[in-house]
């Protein structure tokens, strides 16, 4: 890929074939914004393809060339995303069925079967001409993937599928049953075949099956991209792939599927000017998404596909971005790694269901617009900064986010409805980025050795190769912080028997709980830290609670309410090298601050007082910190000798060693 800051975004001139006055005027514009690339061809294939077997590039030629000509760089996507009418009526086994058993009819978008040998081998004619078209074109630099992989299929062709998955997973029927706890409420199978995917029709009360099949779901859509990115490696080995992720998209696992590619990208579109938050809210918020798409490839950056100069059309409320605000959130996607700043669309459709989405160039046509001249003004930004292209982030602090974890926690039957665990790993990811520190995002069997110190927030569900993970990680020195609901089920959500957290991490946390207690949302207890930690001594919990019993651990903190009162609520343990920490209940985030401040120092870790509102982030490349400092309010922030104005980004850069 060229080494520049990419900015464009997704561009549709087929839309607008019978308007060569538009098209002329969009290359003109397009280099008056500093748009450097942009994506073609994501909905592409009726025109592509609009009769069986009849093709037509000769648009997509003309306009590759033309931008080309122009200094302007293509990411040609796959158009597999939506399908022509006529495949439809034809191959109706292309179409998914949904979770009643009722197959669905053509329409709106990624409504294929990705079992569907007719649409898999439908795909592979279509990408392979695409590539053997495109394999030597001086404008390709990245293939797109599809777009925003999502949904589930019920069919017969997936239903068997998953049966075979789950043979592969369990081998026996029995170990399957063992597994599945199925001997409760008598569920248990003879043969695999009896197994169906979860439906509200059907079976749901079996933990193990709506894992698995949220796991085989990840497989499969895994399985079926590969099978595009290796009709596109045949023919163009050395051009990279990627395909866009959907922010914390509950449906796939990405950390599964970013093996497959070469580049991590994702579309970020958050609800800026949110009554319910601040600005600086949203951004943090926005910073921790950024953190989880740049932490599945920490050894190179990622790419913001798709975000938006002004509005959406799907937000309950789309509010625009206020002056500034644009600049300000993509210079935050860089900061965060990000070498590129890409728009859904360059140009506003005419009709249909994203005619009211954001774009460059609106309705009015002209460059005369607000939007217009700030993304102009971006783009010379992004030139002028295009030094930090290729580099990374290196960051001394990781939180444990996994996507088994989440849905395992969705699915618990118990506790209470507060489980909130998106909101408790954002939570302790804000309380570091408030002090300087920018954590990674980590799966449960990510590298843990590169960090300092570890957070694991509501690690329910531990696997055999995480316990053992984390326990290397403090032997060798680390400081780990594991909280309540940790380590309760194993990897197919069977509890763990002899004691929470499971697996033998009782010797390592030197603890173990004996009950835990769900609050009411209106209910507060309190939290006392039994040294000189901090000078409050009822710092509020809430929701959850858990009655802590020590076995060599010393107490950091006890609960100051209930029959509780007194208990351990924190704990250290030493173990080997490192230290273990456990906290056993939900504290506000004035309470986490004391707490991962600890960590933090211990760790040997910068702890920094910034001015509330105030974002750092660090990239490194040959040798050289680029030191990111935003102020994401609207008022003016000094910090140390660096002043910065409503919105302002600056960035400074020096060797590593002058740190």
């Amino acid at each position: 890929m060229e080494k520049k800051l990419l900015h464009g975004g997704d561009y549709n001139p087929e839309q607008w074939l019978d308007r060569p006055d538009i098209l002329e005027k969009d290359l003109a514009y397009m280099k008056e914004a500093g748009v450097n690339a942009v994506t073609l061809g994501v909905f592409s294939w009726s025109v592509y393809e609009p009769e069986e077997g009849v093709y037509d590039f000769s648009w997509l030629d003309t306009i590759m060339d033309r931008l080309y000509d122009n200094g302007i760089s293509v990411i040609l996507a796959t158009p597999s995303g939506a399908r022509p009418a006529w495949m439809d009526l034809k191959y109706p086994e292309v179409l998914r069925v949904n979770e009643y058993g009722l197959r669905n009819t053509h329409g709106v978008r990624h409504n294929h079967c990705m079992s569907s040998p007719v649409y898999r081998e439908k795909v592979r004619i279509m990408d392979e001409m695409l590539a053997k078209r495109y394999a030597n074109h001086p404008a390709l630099i990245l293939w797109h993937i599809s777009n925003e992989l999502g949904g589930q299929c019920f069919c017969p062709l997936c239903t068997k599928r998953f049966r075979q998955f789950l043979k592969k997973r369990y081998g026996t029927i029995d170990n399957l049953n063992h597994e599945w706890w199925t001997t409760f409420w008598s569920h248990r199978f003879t043969d695999f075949d009896q197994i169906d995917p979860p439906s509200k029709r059907g079976e749901s009360s079996i933990h193990g099956l709506n894992l698995d099949w949220k796991r085989f779901t990840t497989w499969n859509m895994n399985d079926y991209m590969t099978w595009e990115i290796q009709a596109l490696k045949k023919w163009t080995p050395n051009i990279p792939v990627t395909t866009n992720f959907m922010r914390l998209y509950r449906g796939l696992d990405y950390h599964k599927m970013a093996p497959a590619l070469d580049i991590i990208s994702w579309d970020s579109y958050p609800a800026w000017g949110n009554p319910g938050e601040t600005l600086t809210d949203t951004c943090f918020k926005t910073a921790f998404e950024h953190g989880v798409m740049r932490s599945m490839k920490p050894d190179r950056p990622f790419l913001l596909m798709e975000s938006v100069p002004s509005i959406v059309n799907w937000h309950p409320s789309n509010r625009l971005k206020r002056p500034g605000v644009h600049e300000l959130t993509s210079m935050q996607a860089v900061a965060c790694g990000s070498d590129s700043v890409l728009y859904f669309q360059w140009r506003k459709s005419r009709g249909s269901f994203e005619q009211y989405h954001g774009a460059v160039i609106d309705h009015l046509g002209t460059n005369d617009t607000r939007v217009f001249k700030e993304v102009a003004h971006l783009g010379q930004t992004l030139k002028d900064i295009s030094y930090v292209q290729g580099s990374i982030a290196k960051n001394p602090a990781a939180i444990i986010f996994d996507w088994d974890n989440r849905w395992a926690i969705d699915d618990m039957a118990g506790l209470s409805d507060l489980k909130n665990y998106d909101e408790t790993v954002q939570g302790i990811h804000k309380v570091l980025l408030e002090h300087g520190i920018d954590a990674d995002l980590i799966p449960g069997d990510g590298d843990f050795e590169n960090y300092k110190a570890v957070i694991a927030p509501m690690l329910y569900m531990l696997k055999p190769y995480t316990a053992k993970k984390l326990e290397q990680f403090v032997k060798n020195g680390g400081i780990l912080l594991a909280t309540y609901l940790t380590g309760y089920v194993n990897e197919n959500t069977l509890c763990w028997l002899g004691g929470f957290p499971g697996d033998g991490l009782t010797d390592v946390f030197g603890m173990y709980t004996e009950e835990i207690d769900s609050l009411y949302a209106q209910e507060r207890n309190g939290l006392a830290f039994t040294d000189s930690l901090a000078p409050v001594k009822d710092f509020a919990i809430r929701d959850f609670c858990e009655i802590i019993k020590t076995k060599s651990a010393q107490v950091m903190a006890v609960y100051t309410r209930d029959f509780y009162a007194g208990t351990p609520v924190l704990t250290k343990n030493n173990y080997g090298q490192g230290q273990a920490w456990y906290l056993g209940a939900r504290a506000d985030e004035d309470a986490m601050a004391v707490i991962l401040k600890t960590i933090c120092e211990t760790a040997g870790i910068s702890w920094e007082e910034l001015p509330k509102g105030l974002e750092i982030h660090r990239r490194y490349k040959e040798g050289t910190c680029y030191t990111f400092y935003l102020n994401t309010t609207q008022e003016p922030l000094s910090y140390k000798d660096i002043s910065l104005k409503p919105l302002e980004t600056k960035i400074f850069y020096c060797s590593q060693s002058e740190q």
